[in-house]
C-alpha cells in the first residue's frame, strides 16, 4: 500500500517524517468519505480488545475520528466514544453513524475540562505535530489513562508497488517529496512514526514507558477491491481525476498479470503507554 514519504532525509529515521506540515493532505481524505470508510481495512480484534480491558473506564477520546472505523470497533466492545475530526465532512459522516464529534485538530481542541480514560488514533496520529499532541493527552486522560496510537502497514507484491511507483511518478510529477526511489516496507515507515511518536510522549513527562505492539494479519483483495482503495489514500485524495485513471490503469493491468486477485500482509503497529500522576 502506498505510504507517505518522508519530507527530507533517510525515509527510515522518525526524525525526518514531519507529516503533520502536510495540512492539505491531511484535510483531504473527506473528498469521498464513504469510499473511505467502504475501503479502508479494520484494526485487528485483539488490539481493540486490548484497548478496552488495559483502560479504567469506557470513555474514549478518538484523536482524527474520521468516517467512525475505529469509533464503531470500540462502541462494539463497549466504549463511549466522543470523536476530534478536523474535517467537516469526515465529521458529518461520523456523526451519521452516532457519535459526537468536534471539528478541530487535536493540538487546538478545547476540553473544556473532561477527562477520559483513553485516547486512541487509527491511521492519523502522523497528521499530529508529536509534541502538542502528546500535551493535550496528558491534559485529557485521567490518571490510569490509556493511549493507543496504531497504524496498519500493507505491503502489495512487489510488482504491484513498482507498477504503482512508476505510474505515480509520471502522473504525479509535482508531488512535494521525490518518487524515484523504491519506497521501504510499510512497516518500516510506520515503524519511524511509532518511534518519533514516543519521542513527543517522553518529551511532556506524565506518561509510563511507551509500549510497543504489533498484530499481524492477512487480507485478499480483488482488482477492482484494490482499484477501490487506492483512491482514499494520501498519495491520490488529492490528484485529478486524469492522474488517478492513469496510476489506476497502471495498477491494475500489474493485478491483472498475477492472476486479478492477490493476499496482502499487514501488520498494525502500535504505540502504547500510560498517563501516570506525575
Amino acid at each position: 500500500m502506498p505510504t507517505m514519504p518522508s519530507t527530507s532525509g533517510n525515509p527510515t529515521s522518525g526524525s525526518t517524517i514531519e507529516t503533520h506540515r502536510y495540512r492539505a493532505v491531511a484535510e483531504s481524505f473527506g473528498v469521498d468519505p464513504a469510499a473511505y470508510d467502504r475501503w479502508r481495512p479494520r484494526y485487528p480484534r485483539d488490539l481493540i480488545e486490548r484497548i478496552r480491558t488495559t483502560s479504567p473506564g469506557p470513555e474514549v477520546l478518538d484523536v482524527g475520528i474520521g468516517t467512525g472505523i475505529v469509533a464503531r470497533q470500540l462502541r462494539d466492545s463497549g466504549a463511549r466514544v466522543t470523536g476530534v475530526e478536523p474535517d467537516a465532512r469526515m465529521a458529518g459522516f461520523a456523526r451519521a453513524e452516532g457519535f459526537v464529534v468536534e471539528e478541530a485538530t487535536i493540538e487546538h481542541w478545547e476540553s473544556d475540562g473532561r477527562l477520559f480514560d483513553a485516547l486512541v488514533s487509527g491511521q492519523t496520529w502522523h497528521w499530529v505535530e508529536p509534541v502538542s499532541g502528546a500535551a493535550k493527552a496528558k491534559q485529557v486522560l485521567r490518571p490510569g489513562g490509556r493511549v493507543a496510537v496504531f497504524w496498519n502497514a500493507g505491503d502489495a507484491p512487489e510488482e504491484i508497488n513498482e507498477a504503482f511507483a512508476d505510474a505515480f511518478a509520471r502522473a504525479v510529477p509535482d508531488w512535494p517529496t521525490p518518487t524515484d526511489c523504491t519506497p521501504p516496507p510499510a512497516s518500516v515507515w510506520y515503524n519511524a512514526m511509532v518511534d518519533r511518536t514516543a519521542e513527543g510522549f517522553r518529551s511532556v513527562g506524565g506518561f509510563g514507558e511507551a509500549e510497543r505492539w504489533q498484530d499481524s494479519w492477512d487480507q485478499s483483495y480483488t482488482r477492482d477491491e484494490y482499484l477501490a482503495l487506492l483512491p482514499t489514500q494520501g498519495m491520490l485524495t488529492r490528484a485529478s481525476a486524469e492522474q488517478t485513471a492513469a496510476v489506476l490503469e497502471a495498477v491494475g493491468r500489474a493485478i491483472d498479470r498475477l492472476g486479478g486477485t492477490f493476499d496482502m500482509h499487514y501488520v498494525t503497529t502500535t504505540m502504547a503507554t500510560v498517563r501516570t500522576t506525575g
